[in-house]
């Protein structure tokens, strides 16, 4: 039985959001009709997405379409229902809103955040923009099948919902998880069943998901996807991940490119993740190596639960960077020298790692130091190089050397938009 159940208003965003379900690493599958999701083939079914073709019809069409797929698939194995509308708001969102409500009752609300920030839609001040456009500015809103006449996505539910709504703005979720919680619980307990959510980042729908969490709130996701993955990360149980098909993330870098890089990474992919405590490193031999030791057996651990495994240096976050100047003192030395023990010990850590799991088929590696240290330590004669991933991020395989064959990517530290972490890993992913 599927525990999350994505109702779509076409096939098209049936599968895009069955896509970034799978990427997510949930068993997905898309049904043409809700018959169809009982088959014994979906037996491992753990995300099912059925589309219902309603988006340009009559509105009440639409709702009973929306209606009957709910009452053949609802179930208490269902941990989480999801309606995937179109990312520019066109269709009877309204409508079939209103019938995922009717079917599964008054402890429900639906909770719409209608943001997809790889696809430029974001939603400010209740606004929907596209590409920083109006959605009403748009050529989208020439649709002739769906004509656009407001950006204001909650004007489009006053138009189409028969239920109360409240908005939630950007202010009440940079407030953070608490007083968003609060303020989404209020909203409720006035009435209402709708809550039309401002979001622009994915860090915004984080939020928006653990405060509904924290507030204890029933929530039926009504997106173009993002959102909907976002909540099944956070409700639906962490899969416990078998076989080869491993990557390892080596990042080193400190810059704010990088920074913003590997929150989007840890956000939105599910990484075993370890730090590697540059202070401990730079201390002394002996402390340098019991860091090593520690920072391999934590990856390690992790590998049994997880498909991407990342140690990150420490001094990505500013508050846990260490000073050279007292290292350059005590021992004389200078800054390449003290940069240079911490690149080694970064790649003794990815070397005894590889070595310590033979799942591993791929490595990334952020900063040129880096990524030339742990090649040097591991062997490498050369690099096969295939294509470019993001500008600047090159892929290829391992040439000579204990790992010869092994896929890479290596990136420099300040390429790239703040997803460029995250379009590296699952590259990596796919062709292994």
């Amino acid at each position: 039985m599927a525990q999350v159940l994505v109702v779509a208003d076409d096939l098209t965003g049936a599968n895009a959001t069955g896509v970034l379900l799978k990427k997510n690493g949930f068993v997905t599958y898309t049904v043409l009709e809700a018959a169809h999701g009982s088959d014994p083939q979906l037996a491992d079914c753990e995300c099912l997405v059925v589309p219902t073709e309603s988006r340009a019809i009559e509105p009440q069409e639409a709702y009973e379409r929306v209606r009957d797929a709910l009452l053949a698939l609802k179930g208490e194995g269902v941990k989480l229902y999801a309606k995937r509308i179109d990312s520019t708001l066109r269709g009877n969102l309204g409508r079939e809103t209103d019938a995922f409500l009717d079917v599964l009752g008054p402890d429900y609300v639906a909770v719409c955040v209608p943001c997809f920030p790889s696809s430029g839609r974001v939603l400010v001040g209740g606004y929907l923009l596209v590409n920083g456009v109006p959605l009403q500015k748009t050529e989208v809103a020439k649709d002739p099948k769906n004509p656009i006449t407001t950006s204001s996505a909650k004007q489009l539910y006053l138009a189409q919902s028969r239920y109360p709504l409240e908005t939630i703005h950007l202010d009440d979720i940079a407030k953070g998880i608490d007083s968003l919680a609060a303020r989404m619980g209020q909203a409720v307990k006035n009435g209402a069943r709708i809550l039309v959510c401002d979001s622009v980042t994915m860090e915004d729908m984080e939020t928006i998901v653990d405060a509904l969490l924290r507030a204890g709130i029933r929530f039926i996701p009504v997106d173009p996807g993002v959102f909907t993955a976002t909540a099944a990360k956070r409700v639906l149980p962490r899969r416990r991940v078998t076989g080869p098909g491993k990557v390892l993330m080596a990042i080193g870098s400190v810059n704010g490119v990088a920074r913003a890089q590997v929150k989007a990474l840890l956000g939105g992919l599910d990484v075993g993740h370890t730090y590697l405590e540059i202070g401990e490193v730079l201390e002394s031999p002996r402390r340098r190596e019991a860091e090593i030791c520690r920072a391999v057996d934590a990856l390690l651990a992790a590998a049994e639960d997880h498909e991407y495994l990342a140690v990150i240096g420490s001094g990505i976050d500013p508050a846990r960077r260490v000073p050279f100047e007292p290292y350059l003192e005590r021992d004389r030395c200078t800054v390449e020298d003290l940069s240079q023990i911490i690149n080694d010990a970064m790649a003794q850590v990815a070397l005894r790692a590889l070595r310590g799991n033979r799942e591993f088929r791929a490595i990334y590696s952020t900063g040129g130091d880096i990524s030339a240290a742990i090649n040097r330590q591991m062997g490498t004669a050369g690099l096969r190089l295939l294509d470019e991933v993001v500008p600047l991020a090159g892929y290829g395989e391992l040439l000579g050397g204990e790992f010869s064959g092994m896929k890479f990517i290596s990136k420099g530290g300040m390429v790239g938009d703040e997803q460029a972490m995250v379009t590296c890993a699952r590259y990596l992913r796919e062709k292994i």
